[in-house]
């Protein structure tokens, strides 16, 4: 007897999912299981997987000659998240269930050797794509059902073994009712607390009034100055200021959080901005994405539509910081393998923080600095130039004094987060025509927008950066940054385009550590 069974699964390539048609043919003859369609090695192994759980319900599926095939064969399939569908296909072709209750169902989910149904990592941008491609019911997990479940265009089973399975496809064969399974709510959108405060920060005026522009701005920022002053704990209060996600973006982060598994069962949109802050030592692939075999996305994708905070910059190897200027231009990284490219995502924002020199006295008031200069210029000079070049504001953070200590504390992260979102709805509403869509930060606007009628300045507003240019100590590209960070200083303060002032504010904080260097 010989048999043809389908169902649907859905693989991932990047972020983004594609549909699979899962075909399982059944037939005597000698003994085997094969799969075809570019699979991974988690692939090649499910036969023993399944063959297990199939024997764990009472199906012989060992003794029978079994050919597999995922399609579209040309695409790499990657992960132990087909075998629940290679299950299914296999007991539609040998009519365990019908062909007609399980041809457009989408299931995803690993085997266990008992017949359990197994979490797998990718679940809510597979359910995603299956939803786009016009699937109307998906299988997973249990412990993925919270996740899958905000695709609201879905309706979600989930499924804790291949029995239970099994049964409801039967029961719904004979025409019967199949319950819902009741699984565990999933935490409210967006009810992550914001536990680091603005205010918290002693002094810092210059520091603060840059981390605000930035958040505001979407700009990037480096942070330099001597241990203890200050720069890491205002890079940490950079999320704390930025206006929440909405319904696209936040689906976009939850997706790639979901794809390197870190959700769990009681998933929720990601509503704050991320922020992550990788270790020095990193390599290149964790940063900026890759890996042997499977390609994984790294920090850089991560911290998409949040904030990127590399501590002790000048410590991170040079190919690390080199490999991110393409990533800040673009706002995509495409990490390219003999057989595959994958495009991640990766429109973060650039926080830099580095001491001055290997003791970190450097820049210090009262400090003894035991680098020579040439030490220290060597140090600092580990931030390549190009890479310096694409970041908008490069502060030089100083060590409060003690007397600080006994002031009050300033404004709170509420405050400055009201006047960010205020100057980011100006932005949005200025550029909406410029960037389509919804609008757009000024740090996205192209430069030579701000540098034709009708965004031009007046020669004598913008005199100041002119001058630099012709002197070299700011490139086009500086220069162009420079107005951006202008045209954020006006939102902030209320002003319908930039003055002689703001331009020589938005100068001076680009061009701070390198005065003082």
């Amino acid at each position: 007897m010989s048999g043809l069974g389908r169902t649907r699964s859905v693989g991932l390539r990047g972020v983004a999912g594609f549909l699979v048609e899962v075909e399982a043919h059944v037939a005597a003859g000698l003994p085997a299981f094969v799969i075809s369609g570019l699979g991974d090695s988690a692939v090649a192994q499910s036969p023993g997987r399944i063959r297990a759980a199939a024997s764990a319900i009472g199906i012989e599926a060992s003794q029978r000659r079994v050919t597999v095939n995922l399609s579209p064969a040309g695409l790499r399939k990657v992960g132990p998240g087909f075998d629940l569908a290679t299950f299914v296909a296999v007991a539609a072709a040998m009519r365990v269930v019908a062909q007609r209750v399980v041809g457009q169902v989408v299931h995803i989910g690993e085997l266990g050797l008992d017949g359990t149904v197994r979490p797998v990592p990718g679940v809510l941008p597979a359910v995603r794509a299956a939803a786009l491609a016009g699937v109307r019911h998906v299988v997973v997990p249990v412990e993925n059902a919270a996740e899958a479940r905000l695709v609201s265009s879905v309706r979600v089973h989930p499924v804790a073994t291949v029995a239970e399975l099994v049964g409801r496809y039967r029961t719904l064969d004979r025409g019967g009712v199949v319950p819902e399974v009741a699984t565990p709510e999933g935490r409210a959108a967006g009810d992550v607390e914001r536990s680091l405060d603005l205010s918290e920060v002693l002094g810092q005026a210059e520091a603060k009034l840059a981390l605000e522009v930035a958040a505001a701005g979407g700009h990037h920022l480096l942070l330099a100055g001597p241990p203890g002053a200050g720069k890491t704990m205002l890079a940490e209060r950079l999320p704390s200021i930025l206006p929440s996600l909405d319904e696209e973006q936040s689906m976009e982060v939850t997706a790639i959080h979901s794809v390197l598994g870190a959700l769990g069962s009681d998933a929720c949109l990601i509503r704050r901005p991320p922020f992550v802050a990788p270790h020095h030592g990193a390599s290149t692939a964790a940063v900026i994405g890759g890996g042997s075999g499977h390609v994984r996305p790294g920090a850089i994708t991560q911290a998409h539509r949040g904030i990127l905070f590399l501590d002790e910059t000048p410590e991170f190897s040079k190919a690390v910081l080199q490999a991110l200027r393409t990533p800040i231009e673009r706002g995509t990284v495409t990490i390219a393998r003999a057989q595959e490219s994958v495009t991640f995502p990766a429109r973060f924002q650039l926080v830099l923080a580095a001491n001055p020199c290997p003791c970190g006295n450097g820049w210090g008031k009262g400090l003894d600095c035991t680098c020579s200069p040439l030490m220290r210029r060597n140090y600092f000079a580990k931030i390549s130039g190009p890479l310096l070049d694409r970041v908008d504001l490069q502060v030089h953070v100083q060590p409060p004094g003690l007397a600080l200590a006994a002031q009050p504390t300033g404004e709170t992260s509420e405050v400055v987060a009201a006047r960010v979102g205020a100057a980011r709805q100006v932005q949005h509403e200025r550029w909406v025509d410029v960037l389509g869509g919804a609008g757009g930060l000024n740090a996205a606007v192209p430069g030579s927008f701000l540098r034709r009628s009708p965004w031009r300045l007046p020669g004598t507003d913008a005199v100041s950066l002119d001058r630099a240019l012709e002197r070299g100590s700011v490139s086009l590209r500086g220069y162009d940054r420079t107005l951006r960070v202008a045209w954020t200083i006006a939102d902030l303060t209320g002003q319908q385009r930039p003055r002689r002032d703001t331009v020589e504010m938005a100068l001076s904080l680009r061009t701070q550590t390198a005065v003082a260097a």
